[in-house]
């Protein structure tokens, strides 16, 4: 069973050495992982509530998708998409907000910061502080539970907002009596390279000292490097290397006899000019044939749009049936839509879902599971074993629509069990037809279930 491991990126900036360094390589590393069912979000909604800059928000979209992009991340293997581009996100939002308790949003340590903040100025306590940074938590916690993410990689200053998500997710799951939401874990990245800026200090854009990535291309680049704070030590001179700046970005592109080498020459005393330019000379080998390969995106947004919009249906594909089992639990069905008695079984007089077991030519052992009307919901995918095909049939009779993993396709749909596509529905004719069998596949999960 994959891990499924959920990535937001704030589209609020232009991408750095030191996102690269601490986020964007390491990310995409561990997405090629046979193991893992990687998702990777741009986060505009939660751009809105940092920035009121329309050209901005709309400008760092598009540069760090092209980043991304450029630097490696295969749509193809992972979830890439727009939070904006899936409607279910919010609507999940305001279904939390309904159970986040008050108290719990008041101990969320980005108000609670902005709170500090004005009562040191001696201002309102609330001055300045809009619904949207109190409510971030709570979006937050949509954006991973609407997925089902297992992990979500942060920082430790970051952990408090997985708890929190797990908080709104179980508590959802106890109103409710089924699992309606993996509870996720927060992946610690002990371990990320935080690199200097042009001062000294952490590279970060609220200090203004960030060494650009493809912004401004070599030129731009080697600029930036030529500013960066170093010592009066004179050329003959030794220098040391664990104080110099130089050497730490050195060391996160280099490899270890480059490293050594880097190493051995400021002990020797190179010159901080010479040493510079070894520097941007060694991050340019790495970042030119990205370079060239951002350009030729940012060149094309049709694309890049293109690409997120392709991500978005596989993230709604997961989405859009996870949201029609909350609205049908919390009352928001269809007035057409009979409720399934999850308590008690149906009386023995009526008409039940049932199974239909049945060998393919090849010997192979299948089964359909027909509604009580006799429509064909599900086609099971063949097995060797019969004993592994009544398995799975014990296994729907007591499953429930609430913990169905159901995967939208362009006419029919596909049920999951521990990341496998284990069963089919048939093709329909359009969308209406397709949600209106959802519908009906549900209610007889429910309807089996109740009676297991």
């Amino acid at each position: 069973m994959n891990t499924r491991v959920l990535t937001g990126i704030t589209t609020t900036g232009t991408p750095h050495l030191g996102n690269y360094v601490g986020a964007i390589r390491p990310a995409i590393e561990a997405s090629r992982r046979d193991d893992v069912d990687a998702f990777f979000f741009l986060a505009d909604y939660h751009a809105l509530i940092k920035s009121d800059d329309a050209a901005r928000i709309e400008r760092s979209r598009l540069e760090i998708a092209a980043s991304w992009l450029a630097a490696g991340l295969d749509p193809q293997r992972v979830t890439f998409y727009r939070q904006s581009d899936i409607p279910e996100i919010p609507e999940l939002t305001w279904f939390l907000t309904c159970i986040a308790s008050k108290g719990m949003l008041n101990r969320a340590h980005a108000y609670k910061a902005a709170v500090d903040k004005n009562a040191a100025a001696g201002e309102d306590a609330d001055a300045g502080i809009s619904a949207g940074l109190y409510m971030y938590p709570v979006l937050m916690a949509a954006d991973i539970l609407a997925f089902d993410a297992n992990q979500v990689p942060v920082g430790r200053d970051q952990i408090q907002h997985i708890e929190m998500a797990r908080d709104l997710g179980q508590r959802f799951n106890h109103l409710h009596g089924h699992e309606f939401f993996v509870l996720p874990e927060a992946l610690i990245e002990e371990q990320v390279a935080t690199l200097p800026g042009l001062d000294g200090r952490k590279m970060s854009k609220s200090y203004d000292n960030t060494i650009p990535l493809f912004a401004g291309g070599a030129k731009q680049l080697r600029e930036a490097i030529m500013r960066i704070v170093t010592d009066s030590r004179a050329p003959g001179e030794p220098k040391d290397p664990d104080s110099s700046a130089l050497f730490t970005i050195f060391r996160a592109f280099a490899g270890e006899a480059e490293t050594a080498a880097f190493r051995q020459a400021l002990l020797g005393g190179i010159g901080w000019g010479e040493a510079k330019q070894a520097l941007y000379e060694r991050i340019e080998a790495d970042v030119a044939p990205m370079r060239e390969r951002y350009e030729a995106l940012m060149a094309d947004p049709a694309a890049i749009e293109a690409t997120l919009r392709q991500g978005a249906q596989k993230a709604r594909a997961i989405a859009t049936p996870k949201l029609a089992a909350l609205r049908e639990v919390l009352g928001l069905r269809a007035m057409t839509t009979a409720p399934v008695a999850r308590a008690k079984a149906a009386p023995k007089h009526e008409r039940s879902p049932r199974f239909a077991s049945f060998r393919d030519d090849d010997g192979r052992f299948r089964f359909r599971l027909f509604s009580a009307d006799g429509e064909e919901l599900l086609l099971s995918r063949p097995f060797a074993d019969p004993k592994a095909a009544g398995a799975l049939q014990k296994r729907l009779r007591s499953l429930g629509a609430a913990a169905a993993v159901l995967q939208l396709q362009a006419q029919g749909m596909s049920l999951e069990l521990d990341g496998e596509a284990v069963a089919s529905t048939p093709d329909y004719r359009d969308e209406q037809a397709r949600d209106e069998a959802l519908a009906q596949l549900r209610a007889a999960l429910d309807q089996l279930a109740a009676q297991a």
